[in-house]
């Protein structure tokens, strides 16, 4: 079993950052995909990040957001910049196996946390 806790969702405006937290507990962390998704109002969970030992990107966020992985704290990270209003979503932080980019890869998710942005 595998723990997830996200944290550092909130309301900003157009144009910031902030950077999403997900802690994990339970199993050896380090040899996961960890992986970050969103899923907007009316909208199907997407793909939004994900990092083994290497980090993938949806291309809406590529250049924007930078996910990354402290295996001594067992903790992923989402940094976000250049937040746009369609980045409006509840975010995820999920562990699995893979494929890095699909939502069947991952067993384990977290309970969301939740990012506004304000135009």
């Amino acid at each position: 079993q595998v723990q997830l806790v996200e944290s550092g969702g909130g309301l900003v405006q157009a144009g910031d950052s902030l950077r999403l937290s997900c802690a994990a507990s339970g199993r050896t962390f380090s040899s996961v995909c960890m992986g970050w998704f969103r899923q907007a109002p009316g909208k199907e969970r997407e793909f939004v990040a994900a990092i083994t030992w290497t980090s993938y990107y949806a291309d809406s966020v590529k250049g924007r957001f930078t996910i990354s992985r402290d295996n001594a704290k067992n903790t992923v990270y989402l940094e976000m910049t250049s937040l746009k209003p369609e980045d409006t979503a509840v975010y995820y932080c999920a562990a699995g196996v893979g494929p890095a980019s699909t939502v069947r890869g991952y067993a384990y998710w977290g309970q969301g946390t939740q990012v506004t942005v304000s135009s």
